[in-house]
């Protein structure tokens, strides 16, 4: 049975099923061929995976990050980033980091925060970097959101491994912005050895203050979500939907620069994207279920102890295992996969699962901009009609600066645990 639960998934992906067919049929065949189990029980599992209230949240954020999109607040996000920086030399990259930072304060969707900020940045970052960098940025830049408070991955996280949420949300702050640095650094780095003539307009308070006159509702709704968990107001699950009504309240009402019909393809959109990731859930608990029942878990400890006898070994192959399976799998689906699996190591080894929650977040993160089927490449690819090549390689010192990143946030566990110590 081991190997049919090892090896049809690994075929089935390669002619080319869909990730929740490849999991579904994976279990029918087990079932069949080596269980006693009734088929009944199959969509019994696959509701009771769904059954959890910290999904909720899935649909609203991704409502949230579209509302964004097409509703100005991004716009306004931008602006306001790009008075803020000034005249620093390479503004116009180091804006593209800063708001996909605040946007991903608010949407917890990478690809929401790339179609968002990299519709808004690219005209402009190819006049002064050229293709390759500029694609390279915007691709990498989203991963950003996956990290940053509110976060879809995190909510997928907390309901397999059965943490808190907003404990979570918490512990992803200094990673986040840890990653937002690395990345800045090097893109003034680049705008200094290239001598590109980046440099916005000159910091000056009365811009400043218009931007953030102007941009004054969209700059708020980090406050309202993340301030309303905090504070004791309302739970992650009911963040999501007072960001919702906040975003529809805003673009349509405020700023008014969405229609009702925009608005209706947005939830159109919104319930696509909720569709995938949910009947992933569902498929992977069945999937999961298997695994559990016959000892899987158990087995992949006795055989990972067996060979290595260090926490730090252990996140060493975790981490290089993350990476490779992030190339082609997206974090939502990797996370409802994985971690019933490595979350048995985590406790075997004595690793925080607070901790390793944002360490697997990170490293799928970095997976979505890394070749060759990082989602975010392909995003960046249909925005900017740039050659996949010219993409891949303008990734590369991206994807080299976050996984020295991944490295300090992964052996320095003080960067995630920090700020839980205040929830």
């Amino acid at each position: 049975m081991n190997w049919a639960l090892g090896l049809v998934p690994v075929v089935l992906m390669l002619l080319g099923f869909p990730l929740f067919l490849v999991l579904l049929s994976t279990a029918a065949i087990v079932l069949l061929l080596f269980m006693n189990v009734p088929l009944g029980a199959v969509p019994q599992i696959m509701f009771s995976s769904m059954d959890k209230f910290a999904l909720l949240a899935v649909p609203f954020f991704l409502f949230v990050g579209e509302i964004m999109s097409v509703g100005g607040m991004s716009r306004r996000i931008v602006d306001w980033v790009m008075a803020l920086i000034g005249g620093v030399r390479g503004a116009r990259g180091l804006t593209t980091v800063g708001a996909c930072t605040v946007f991903g304060a608010i949407s917890g969707s990478s690809v929401a925060t790339v179609a968002a900020v990299g519709r808004l940045m690219y005209p402009s970052l190819k006049q002064r970097y050229g293709d390759r960098f500029s694609t390279g940025l915007i691709s990498s830049t989203g991963a950003i959101d996956i990290l940053i408070p509110p976060s879809i991955a995190m909510i997928l996280y907390g309901a397999a491994a059965e943490q808190s949420v907003a404990v979570l949300f918490m512990a992803g702050v200094l990673p986040g912005l840890l990653m937002a640095a690395f990345m800045a650094a090097y893109v003034y780095y680049y705008a200094v050895r290239h001598n590109i003539q980046d440099g916005g307009e000159p910091f000056h308070w009365r811009r400043f203050l218009h931007a953030t006159v102007h941009g004054f509702w969209s700059l708020c709704a980090p406050v309202v979500i993340l301030g309303g968990i905090y504070g004791g107001i309302f739970a992650p699950t009911e963040a999501a939907g007072i960001a919702c009504v906040y975003g529809i309240v805003v673009a349509k009402f405020i700023y008014r620069d969405i229609t009702w019909r925009q608005l209706w393809d947005v939830a159109v959109s919104s319930m696509y994207l909720t569709a995938q990731i949910l009947i992933i859930v569902a498929a992977a608990g069945v999937f999961s279920w298997i695994l559990t029942v016959n000892g899987i878990p158990q087995k992949t400890v006795a055989v990972m102890q067996a060979f290595i006898d260090s926490p730090w070994m252990a996140l060493v192959v975790i981490n290089v295992f993350l990476l490779i399976v992030g190339c082609f799998i997206d974090p939502s689906s990797a996370i409802l996969v994985l971690t019933p699996l490595l979350v048995p190591i985590c406790r075997a080894f004595g690793i925080d699962l607070i901790h390793f929650g944002i360490v697997m977040t990170m490293n799928l993160a970095i997976g979505m901009f890394t070749p060759p089927f990082g989602l975010n490449i392909f995003v960046t690819q249909a925005l900017t009609r740039a050659p996949l090549n010219s993409i891949y390689s303008g990734l590369v010192p991206f994807i080299i600066i976050t996984l020295a990143a991944l490295v300090v946030v992964t052996y320095v566990p003080w960067l995630s645990l920090y700020l839980t110590r205040f929830v």
